[in-house]
C-alpha cells in the first residue's frame, strides 16, 4: 500500500526543477528598501504583479525574486542544535495504557495509503460550505481589503479591529483537543493598504509570535505584501505604529526577525518575533518534513502570549498544515491522542478552505506520522 510519500513523489515529478537551490540561495535576504518604499506607498513595481483573483486559480508557485540587502545579523537567535532539540518530543506523563493508545493510532495512521486519505480529504472538500456567511468582507468597502475574492472569514469567527470592529480578513482559529483549546489567528498576507491593520490586530491581542508561511514574491507574483523594516536603522513608519528591527538571524530554511512594535499615540509597545518559513512554494509540498517540523517546533517555543498570529498568502492552505501540525505536536506532549481529520474539520468550520490540496493534506499525514514514530522510539 502506497503512503503519503507518494504523493510527494508524483509531485516532485510533475514539477521537476521547480525550485532550484540557486533560487532558494537567492533568497536568503530580506526586501531591499527600494522596494519596501514601493509598499508604503501602495504601488507596485511593473516587474511584479499582485494576485487579487480566486486563491483556486493560482498556479504553483516557484521562485523568490529578492535583492541581497547586505544587512549582517545583529545577534545569534537560535543554533540548529536546538532546533533538533525541539523536534525530539516527549510527553510529560506516558502510562503503560496511554502508550498502547498511541501505539494503536500509529497503526491505524499507516494503514492509510494515498486512496485513503486522499479519499478522506474528498470528504472533507464536499462538507457544506458556510460562505452565506460570510456578509461582513463582501460588503463593498471592504471588497479591496481581502487578497483574493473567494477567501472572505465567516462573520462568526472574524477578528474584529477595535470598537467600532472594523474589517480585516482574519478569523479566530479554536481547536478543541482532550482538555486543551488552542487559539490561533489565521490571516491572509497583508496588502498594501491593510499593513496598518495587521499590526493593529496584532497590537491589540497582545500576539507575540507571527508564523509566516510564505515568501513575499514568487515567480513574480505578490503572495504578501512587505509589511516589515528592513533595517535596524530605519523603522517602518504606519499611521498607527512605528515597527522597528531589532535582531535577524536567517537560517537555511526560515528566517527569524524580532520586532519592536510601538503605538504611537501612547509609546506603548511589544516585542513580537516574526517566523518566516521560506522554503515552501504556493500550492506545493517543502522538499524536507525535517525543515518544517523544526519551523513548527520553533514557532511553538516562541509563543508566550495571545493567539498565535499564522499567515501565508491566502491564510489557508499552509496555514492550515502549521495548525494542525502544531496541534498534533502539542497534543503528543500532553500525552494526549488527537485526529487529523477532527482537528481539520473544527479549522475549517471556522475559516473556509483550511489545507487548501490533497498534495498539502497528504504532507500533513507525512509529517505526524513521521514525528508520532520518533515520538514512540524515544519512550
Amino acid at each position: 500500500m502506497s503512503s503519503p510519500r507518494k504523493v510527494r513523489k508524483d509531485y516532485e515529478n510533475d514539477n521537476e526543477g521547480y525550485e532550484s537551490d540557486t533560487e532558494d540561495m537567492d533568497y536568503q535576504n530580506v526586501p531591499t528598501l527600494r522596494k519596501r518604499h514601493c509598499y508604503e506607498s501602495g504601488n507596485t513595481s511593473s516587474s511584479y504583479r499582485t494576485d487579487t483573483g480566486s486563491s483556486e486559480s493560482e498556479e504553483p508557485a516557484g521562485s523568490s525574486q529578492t535583492a541581497h540587502p547586505g544587512l549582517p545579523g545583529i545577534q545569534k537567535i537560535v543554533s540548529e542544535e536546538e532546533l533538533a532539540q525541539l523536534t525530539q518530543i516527549r510527553p510529560r506523563t506516558f502510562s503503560f495504557d496511554k502508550q498502547s493508545a498511541f501505539k494503536d493510532y500509529l497503526k491505524i495512521l499507516e494503514r492509510k495509503g494515498v486512496f485513503d486519505i486522499t479519499q478522506e480529504f474528498g470528504d472533507l472538500e464536499r462538507k457544506k460550505s458556510r460562505c452565506s456567511e460570510c456578509t461582513y468582507g463582501n460588503e463593498p468597502w471592504n471588497r479591496q481589503k481581502n487578497r483574493y475574492r473567494d477567501i472572505i472569514p465567516y462573520e462568526s469567527t472574524r477578528v474584529p479591529l477595535g470598537k467600532s470592529q472594523d474589517y480585516i480578513n482574519a478569523s479566530y482559529i479554536r481547536i478543541i483537543n482532550q482538555e486543551e483549546e488552542y487559539f490561533y489567528i489565521a490571516t491572509q498576507g497583508p496588502l498594501p493598504d491593510t499593513i496598518d491593520d495587521f499590526w493593529q490586530m496584532v497590537f491589540e491581542h497582545n500576539s507575540n509570535v507571527i508564523a509566516m508561511v510564505t515568501r513575499d514574491i514568487e515567480d513574480g507574483i505578490i503572495k504578501c505584501h512587505n509589511y516589515w523594516p528592513v533595517s535596524p536603522e530605519e523603522p517602518l513608519e504606519l499611521r498607527q505604529f512605528r515597527i522597528c528591527l531589532k535582531n535577524y538571524q536567517i537560517l537555511a530554511y526560515f528566517i527569524v526577525r524580532m520586532f519592536q512594535v510601538v503605538k504611537k499615540p501612547t509609546e506603548t509597545s511589544l516585542m513580537v518575533k516574526h517566523v518566516q518559513f521560506t522554503k515552501w512554494a504556493d500550492h506545493g509540498i517543502p522538499a524536507s518534513t525535517d525543515s518544517f517540523i523544526k519551523y513548527v517546533r520553533y514557532v511553538r517555543k516562541s509563543h508566550c502570549t495571545g493567539p498565535m498570529v499564522v499567515h501565508c498568502s491566502a491564510g489557508v492552505g499552509r496555514t492550515g498544515v502549521f495548525i494542525c501540525t502544531d496541534v498534533a505536536f502539542c497534543a503528543m506532549e500532553k500525552s494526549y491522542l488527537f485526529d487529523i481529520v477532527n482537528i481539520v474539520t473544527q479549522m475549517r468550520e471556522q475559516r473556509y478552505g483550511m489545507i487548501q490540496t490533497k498534495e498539502q493534506y497528504c504532507f500533513t499525514y507525512e509529517i505526524i506520522l513521521k514525528v508520532l514514530k520518533k515520538f514512540l522510539a524515544l519512550e
